[in-house]
């Protein structure tokens, strides 16, 4: 077989079946993702005689004699594409895991595409942009800005470090890597909700070729755990084995398989023969607590965190202030409903996966897609019992994660098989097996209840939720209490109420997903302030200004918190309400609707805490090199979050340098120090504080040197550029570096941050929706976004996040749905049935930011990556009860959920 790649001709043969996306990969050319080997996402695709083809569906051999175009040889020999520029130019990137892919097809298109993007890029999914900055790069806008004076980088749109490696293809994500001697892993999983394993005959699977081991439950530590990641342990159950005697899900891992292939461990997987004693299933969380119920985790007690493992709940809290019953009884006007929020997958492009070996000095190396190296790395020296010093835990660039992997699904069995066998490893988790085997959203029954008086004051407000975690607590408690929490903390009322259960049950394990809880309680309670306001005959917006809370305002929600260490950093939520009431007020375009659509609009507001409670750590270091330039390190992950860029746009600013002058290495447990992980809204308020409080003891040191050298007053110097300067003397970093060899140390500074304080975040939605009575189509004609982010560390690349986060919850909100059966079987696990937005389904959205500097944040920054996700399902519901005067309850919003009642209000 000969053919092309790149313009270079190659004859390698393909094995038998193979296609042409691993085909690629196994020549080097990393740049060719694999998202969903089904044509569903776009990642893998190629140039095939200058077409885009998804290479995951063309077989290998068609390319006999064509040329193919990777990302890597897109720029031919002068290296850059022009449509590679314009990604820059725009950053139209995130994460970065879908970029290759859609260059290409971006780069393909003719002018008659170019008129109708919805169709052309319905190929190619973005899970972390929104799109917006996508069409950016293909008109040619620019959205950065290309250098700025030393010492001004805080606060200005300043590119991606990684941009121009995400652009070409170079970035390394965590296959791309060759690594000599590799086996794979493949893992059996139960086709039961519930069973105990009671034999497991591998002899079958031992005979195949290839075969290196079968391990199952006898064969690993049977320590129990929790696959959450937390700083603390104690916030989450321990429940869970590495593997298990008994199945507790449809998808749950009963025995891995390690082999010299792929296809052996997959045919190893088959020949094994495991009895099972089926067991009682609950698949309704409602069932679960009735009395008499099967038991999921019968041994389970307190001393595992396991709140009352008898009615199956893993956890549980109860509070009231003041007198909710006689408050309602006395209010002028109430509302009473309940709510139901569905599963949603995280569906971050890279699936998990990882690989393991152990090095020459015995050193368990794990590289994996995780937003938690640090406590990976904890983790596994626990469970193994190995000392700290002889694991590592590392990432280099994340293909998304969305909270999804701030646990540990791929990591122990990784470990256990590098372990076994002595020889490197790989598990790559198929996108099958993201859906049926790793977390999803918890779902919630929301009931509320809530008062006002005449003046639209709120009198009183009760929540009680049912929380559905799955088989496993992982997060379980956490979830349920920010979702009880800040949900009503944000608003003023002398007579609270929460009721709060997190239920097991022999379905798909639930997690840590961007909003962590308070989008699934937000519905109801923003959905409740609107209809009080309807009773009332006041404006949406006037009966939030007249019961938020305001600086001053204790923040509170029961029962009460022993953690009071929420502060004001900053206040933004009126300009937030303000922002958005103007911008929905402003002219939007008017399409030609019959009398068939109905028009409406609607609003909702959250608040979300910075970062979790009981500590949250980072560790930083800044040292001056050789070349007057700066090595940074962090421990915190990049998946698309952005804050490989803050981190240097802090340090620059601190050392009133450029960013060009720093080079920074992060999340790598080899590069010391420690951090709690990415999730949380960490990144930039913890981790960032730390970056500012190294910058800071670095530039005090390097004062103090120059100083020194001068005999001169400390006070007298200022860092300028490359040199500290002293009136008319400069002494430049170079030249500091040398004094620091001289001296035998280096200048370097040590910054840590612990998460406390913690400051608050808010954001304000707005959406005009049109919905057809007759069809229940829906249409979004405007959205409105408003955020209080304090001071904005990069607008480009912060307006990026928050379009980001609204795409994703319009995407649960309109139509992303998991749905499990009677069995408790996964029956849509492929993107083909699950409705992830594409371009054409993405609305775009106008983003304000409000004008604060926060107390407690890295140069009044805070944080804003997750919490625009929170508001929008609330205000989606809004609209829609606007436009049509029906209560919808429970999301996804899709024709045929509203149908039904239109027809019945309405009529054909």
């Amino acid at each position: 077989m000969s053919f092309e790649v790149n313009g270079k001709a190659f004859s390698q043969e393909p094995r038998a079946g193979q296609c042409l996306r691993t085909f690629l990969r196994e020549l080097g050319h990393f740049g060719v993702k694999k998202g969903c080997d089904a044509g569903d996402c776009g990642a893998c695709t190629v140039l095939l005689d200058g077409e885009p083809v998804h290479s995951c569906l063309i077989p290998a051999f068609r390319a006999e004699g064509r040329a193919v175009t990777t990302i890597e040889g897109l720029g031919g020999d002068d290296g850059t594409h022009p449509m590679q520029r314009a990604f820059l130019d725009a950053q139209g990137f995130q994460c970065g895991f879908c970029t290759a892919g859609m260059i290409l097809t971006c780069a393909s298109l003719n002018q008659a595409q170019r008129t109708d993007l919805g169709a052309a890029l319905k190929g190619n999914i973005c899970r972390c942009t929104g799109y917006r900055s996508i069409e950016d790069a293909i008109l040619g806008m620019t959205n950065v800005e290309a250098s700025v004076e030393a010492g001004a980088a805080f606060g200005r749109s300043l590119p991606a470090p990684a941009g121009p490696d995400i652009v070409r293809g170079k970035a390394r994500y965590t296959f791309d890597t060759a690594i000599d001697g590799l086996l794979h892993i493949k893992l059996l999983r139960s086709p039961h909700a519930h069973a105990r394993i009671l034999t497991i005959d591998r002899s079958e699977a031992l005979r195949v070729a290839g075969v290196h081991a079968v391990l199952t439950h006898e064969d690993a530590p049977s320590v129990l755990m929790s696959t959450a990641r937390h700083e603390k342990d104690w916030m989450d159950p321990e429940d869970t084995r590495i593997l298990d005697d008994v199945v507790r899900f449809i998808g749950q891992k009963v025995a891995a398989v390690v082999a010299e292939t792929e296809a052996a461990a997959e045919e190893a997987c088959r020949r094994l023969k495991v009895s099972y004693e089926i067991l009682p299933a609950l698949i309704d969380p409602e069932q679960a607590m009735e009395p008499g119920a099967p038991i999921i985790h019968p041994d389970r007690t307190i001393a595992n965190r396991v709140a009352d493992a008898q009615r199956n709940l893993v956890a549980e809290t109860h509070g009231e202030f003041g007198d909710v019953a006689a408050a309602l009884a006395t209010s002028a006007v109430t509302y009473e409903a309940t709510f139901h929020s569905h599963r949603v997958q995280h569906a971050a492009l890279e699936t998990h996966g990882g690989l393991a070996w152990l090095d020459d000095a015995g050193i368990l190396n794990v590289r994996t897609s995780t937003q938690v190296p640090f406590l990976t790395r904890r983790a596994l020296s626990d469970i193994f019992q190995l000392p700290m010093d002889k694991v590592r835990v590392f990432c280099e660039r994340v293909g998304g994660g969305f909270g999804g992997k701030q646990e540990m699904f791929v990591e122990d069995i990784l470990a256990l098989a590098a372990l076994r066998t002595g020889r490197p490893v790989k598990l790559e988790l198929t996108r099958e097996e993201q859906f049926i085997a790793t977390s999803t959203r918890h779902p919630m029954r929301v009931h509320i209840k809530a008062g006002a008086d005449a003046d639209g004051k709120l009198t009183a407000l009760q929540l009680d939720v049912l929380s559905n975690t799955g088989a496993y607590g992982n997060h379980a408690g956490p979830v349920m209490f920010q979702a009880l929490g800040e949900s009503i903390s944000v608003y003023n009322c002398p007579n609270k109420r929460v009721d709060g259960v997190a239920v097991y049950t022999n379905t798909v394990p639930a997690g840590a997903f961007r909003g962590y809880g308070l989008p699934q309680t937000l519905i109801a309670v923003e959905a409740t302030i609107d209809e009080l306001a309807r009773q009332l005959g006041i404006s949406p917006y006037e009966m939030r200004r007249r019961n938020i809370v305001k600086p001053g305002d204790p923040m509170l929600s029961p029962p009460p918190s022993e953690y009071h260490d929420v502060l004001y950093g900053s206040y933004g939520l009126d300009q937030c309400l303000d922002l958005v009431e103007r911008g929905m007020q402003a002219d939007g375009p008017h399409p030609d609707l019959s009398p068939e659509w109905l028009i409406g609009e609607g609003i909702a507001l959250a608040m979300i805490d910075t970062v979790p409670p009981a500590g949250h750590i980072a560790d930083a270091t800044i040292a001056l090199n050789d070349d007057g330039g700066f090595d940074l390190t962090v421990g915190t992950a990049e998946f698309g979050n952005g804050t490989s860029t803050v981190h240097l746009q802090i340090a620059a600013t601190t050392l009133a340098t450029t960013v060009e002058r720093i080079r920074l290495r992060q999340s790598d447990t080899a590069h010391g120090g420690h951090d709690t992980g990415a999730y949380g809204s960490a990144g930039t308020f913890v981790a960032g504080k730390a970056t500012h409080a190294a910058a800071m003891q670095l530039a005090t040191e390097l004062k103090a040197a120059a100083a020194g050298a001068w005999l001169c007053d400390v006070k007298t110097c200022v860092l300028d550029g490359d040199a500290v300067v002293s009136g008319v003397r400069r002494m430049p970093y170079t030249e500091l570096a040398k004094l620091a060899h001289d001296r035998g140390r280096p200048f370097a500074g040590t910054g840590n941050s612990t998460g406390t304080p913690r400051s608050v975040g808010f954001n304000v939605q707005g959406f005009r929706v049109a919905v057809n009575k007759g069809t229940g189509e829906l249409r979004i004609l405007r959205s409105v976004h408003a955020a209080d982010a304090g001071v904005v560390a990069n607008p480009t690349q912060c307006r990026g996040q928050v379009e980001g986060g609204v795409a994703q919850a319009l995407g649960a909100a309109l139509y992303e749905e998991m749905v499990i059966d009677a069995n408790g079987r996964v029956i849509n696990p492929k993107f083909r049935d699950y409705h992830l937005p594409s371009f054409a389904d993405v609305p775009r959205t106008e983003v304000h930011f409000a004008e604060t500097s926060d107390t407690i944040g890295p140069l009044g920054a805070k944080s804003m990556s997750e919490s625009p996700y929170n508001p929008v399902a609330a205000a989606l519901g809004n609209a829609i009860a606007d436009a049509t005067g029906i209560r919808f309850t429970a999301p996804p919003f899709k024709p045929d959920r509203l149908f039904p009642a239109l027809h019945e209000k309405f009529g054909d």
